[in-house]
Order: structure tokens, then sequence, then C-alpha cells
């Protein structure tokens, strides 16, 4: 009798505990709804193509976002250039090479610490350094070199974990036919773990296009295109920040959080493709 009871009481909490990840679960997705719902219908009646085409007027008051979008992704694009070779050089120097002990500790101690780090910090180091020091100025590589800081240790560290995540029996077996452990992390290792991988630098790249504090201190705010990566620009959040902090035009402030938005979901919606056909390539 008493073994029933327990089973009974053992299924109630079961139920219980799926019913409240129900519930969260239903909360998260209303909010993440709320939240869309609200930016498209305030911002997309102010979308149209000439948004998209022409340069901001009257300091992004007037006009489109035309050199907005170019100065993101010379940000994007050099971001991800310089982090993620050496990201995942020292993921696998980490999973491959290094001794387990007190100095691999700290490593990923030191990693896992500068993920936490905000990110006005960054823009602060990125202004000493970067801008003052090294004098770059205010300028597209002064950003995009704050933000490779800003985003190394999630690459880092998710790189690390799909590399982890290969099984060893694919090193031994590779090994056993001769090849060397260079070769093997070459062809072996690291195509297994691209998936991965490219989820780590999935999550780089969502954090710069969001960031507005460590490119406001670096990149500047200027607009106009850039005519080369020294000179300043102003991506999408930093102009979606400036537009609603100080009030210029709400309704291009809507319409450039549906474009940053758009942005993002074309760039997750876009690696996750790769990344599945990644997965399905290496399974046939």
């Amino acid at each position: 009798m008493n073994k029933i009871e327990n089973i009974n009481s053992a299924k109630i909490k079961e139920r219980m505990a799926f019913s409240v990840l129900w519930i969260f679960t239903i909360m998260t997705v209303i909010f993440l709804v709320l939240i869309i719902s609200h930016i498209i219908i305030k911002g997309l009646p102010h979308m149209s193509l000439s948004f998209l085409l022409e340069e901001p007027r009257k300091m992004g008051k007037a006009g489109g976002i035309f050199s907005v979008i170019i100065s993101t992704f010379y940000i994007i694009i050099l971001s991800v250039v310089f982090a993620a070779p050496i990201g995942i050089a020292a993921s696998v120097y980490l999973t491959e090479y290094a001794k387990e002990g007190p100095v691999l500790s700290i490593i990923r101690f030191g990693t896992e610490a500068l993920a936490g780090i905000p990110s006005i910090i960054y823009g602060l180091f990125g202004y000493s350094f970067f801008v003052v020091f090294l004098g770059l100025k205010y300028s597209i590589l002064s950003g995009a070199l704050t933000l490779t800081f800003m985003i190394l240790p999630t690459i880092i560290r998710t790189s690390e974990e799909a590399i982890k995540a290969v099984p060893k029996s694919y090193r031994e077996g590779s090994l056993a036919l001769g090849a060397t452990k260079l070769q093997t992390i070459r062809k072996i290792v690291i195509p297994s773990a691209m998936p991965g991988i490219l989820t780590g630098l999935i999550l780089g790249i969502g954090r710069v296009v969001g960031e507005s504090a460590a490119v406001l201190y670096t990149a500047g705010s200027s607009l106009g295109v850039p005519d080369s990566i020294f000179r300043p620009g102003r991506t999408l959040s930093v102009h979606l920040f400036t537009l609603a902090s100080e009030g210029l035009s709400m309704e291009n402030t809507y319409a450039t959080a549906v474009v940053l938005m758009a942005l993002i979901l074309i760039i997750n919606f876009t690696a996750n493709t790769l990344i599945r056909k990644i997965f399905i390539t290496r399974r046939r």
C-alpha cells in the first residue's frame, strides 16, 4: 500500500513540475510575442525602401539608415574575422594540448570571468587602449577590436565544449591510421565540432549586433558611409540608442528596431541552416 501511495505521490509531483515548466515556457513565449509585436506594429508602417537606401538627415531625425547598415556590417565582419581564428585556436590548445592543472584552471576561470564583464568596461578599455594609446582614434577598427575582446570568451568556451564532445574514438582511429595529431585535429576534430563552433560564432555575432556602449566609446557615432576601417561610423544599435535617448524621432526609432531585429533573425536563420547542412553532411 505504501509503495502505491509513493508511486502516486511521485506522479503528482512530476505532473506539478511539468505544469510549472509549461507555465513558465508559455509566459516566456507570450512576453517575446508581445515585445516583437509591439516593435513591428510601431515600426513597420514607417519602413520603406527609401528608409533603407537613404542617408540619415538631421542627425537621424529624417532620412534613412543606409550608412548605419553599412557600418554595422563592417563591424560584424571585422569582429568575426579577428575573433574566430583566435577563439578556435585557443579552444584547440586548451582541449588538445594543454595539460590539466592550476594554470589551465586559471585560464578557464579567466575566460569565464571575461564573459561576465559589463560592456561599458570593455568600452572604456577600448577607448583608452585602441583609441588613445594606439592612436586609432574613433574608428570601425577600434570598435571591431574592442568587440573582438568581448566575444572571444564566448567563442572559446563554446568551441572548447564542442571539441570535448567529439568522441575519443575518432582521434584514436585517425592516429591509428598514421595521421599526425595536427592532421587529426584539422581533418577530424574541428569538422566534427563545427556545429558547436558555429553556435559560438552566432552568439558572438548576436552580441556584436546588439552592442551599443562599447561601440559608442570606440567606433563613435558619426553618420555617413565610412570610406575605410580607420574612419568612425554608427551602428544600428548606437543609432537606435541615440534616437531613443534624445527623442529625435520615435518613428525612425521603431523602424530602426525592426531592421535590427530582422538582421538578427536573418543571421540566426542562415547560421542554423548552415549548421543543419553540416550536421547532415557529417552523418552521411
